[in-house]
């Protein structure tokens, strides 16, 4: 049984599967599923209620709330995306040099780590969009930079426990090239942990850059995020509550859904796993009431 079948058996894994997919359709499809532009202001419409022509009503400058909703996919979550694929990349390459090769170029690599890890991941992030400036290709770019090294950090450790397998010294023996033993079978193996840190991150970046734009440091206006749309909606939140309620629960279902998709990716490549424990997932282990005698993954 494959992974992929593996997660499908459980309900929740595939309802978070399915939840996640269909947002990231519908973030790369948004003109199609937004019913208005997210930037037409109609000032006439000025928190207007929701209608059939604007179904979640409308925001302080008349603008369609389910459409801004909509595009607010798109930095929130698939940018969000890219700009972990970038820092697993960078971070994974440097952490299998330092986990294969060891020595000088393991201490090197390391020190950096050090160094970038000494500083909390949201000081780093202020700092580097201080200098750099307000705006989403800012943002992506601090995440890069705090990101790496503990990619790196982290990959190297599951890299390490692999270079010492029998099978990479035979190939070694047999006169295999340090890179096709990486890439033969070094990488295959650790493939599997590199994606669960990996799905493990993008609920706390999406957190984070969400965050950020509350805080002005994010997406400029008047293109559409989530997290500028809370800080816009906190003026009215008694008097027009569902304006915050909106993209709060789009963030809530996001994060939720992936931080799932995490744990049943863990739980599919862990054999050791039992299956009741996927029916419980370990983001939900804080708030059990399960006895001292029960086992929580």
């Amino acid at each position: 049984m494959t992974v992929f079948h593996k997660m499908w058996s459980d309900k929740l894994a595939a309802l978070s599967l399915t939840v996640t997919a269909l947002v990231a359709i519908i973030g790369m499809c948004a003109p199609w599923f937004a019913p208005h532009s997210p930037e037409q202001v109609h000032m006439e419409l000025r928190y207007a209620s929701p209608s059939w022509q604007y179904l979640l009503g409308n925001d302080h400058l008349g603008r369609c709330v389910l459409s801004r909703l909509i595009y607010g996919i798109r930095p929130s979550v698939l940018w969000v995306f890219v700009a972990l694929a970038v820092s697993a990349a960078f971070g994974g390459l440097l952490g299998f040099l330092a986990g294969y090769f060891r020595g000088k170029t393991d201490n090197i690599i390391m020190r950096v780590c050090d160094i970038m890890l000494s500083f909390p991941g949201y000081v780093m992030s202020l700092a580097v969009v201080g200098i750099l400036g307000p705006g989403i290709q800012n943002i992506l770019i601090a995440f890069v930079i705090m990101k790496w090294a503990w990619f790196a950090r982290v990959i190297r450790t599951s890299v390490m426990q692999y270079a010492d397998a029998d099978y990479v010294r035979f190939a070694k023996a047999l006169g295999m090239g340090n890179l096709a033993i990486i890439m033969k079978q070094v990488l295959p193996v650790a493939l599997p942990d590199i994606a669960v840190i990996s799905s493990s991150a993008f609920g706390t970046m999406i957190l984070q850059i969400s965050g950020l734009s509350f805080l002005g440091l994010g997406i400029q206006a008047p293109h559409a995020e989530w997290g500028m749309m809370l800080n816009e909606a906190r003026g009215v939140m008694f008097s027009r509550p569902e304006l915050m309620l909106a993209p709060g629960l789009a963030i809530v279902i996001v994060v939720s859904a992936v931080n799932f998709c995490s744990d049943a990716l863990q739980a599919a490549l862990d054999p050791k796993l039992q299956r009741k424990t996927r029916k419980f997932p370990r983001s939900l282990a804080m708030f059990s009431s399960k006895t001292k005698g029960e086992e929580v993954a």
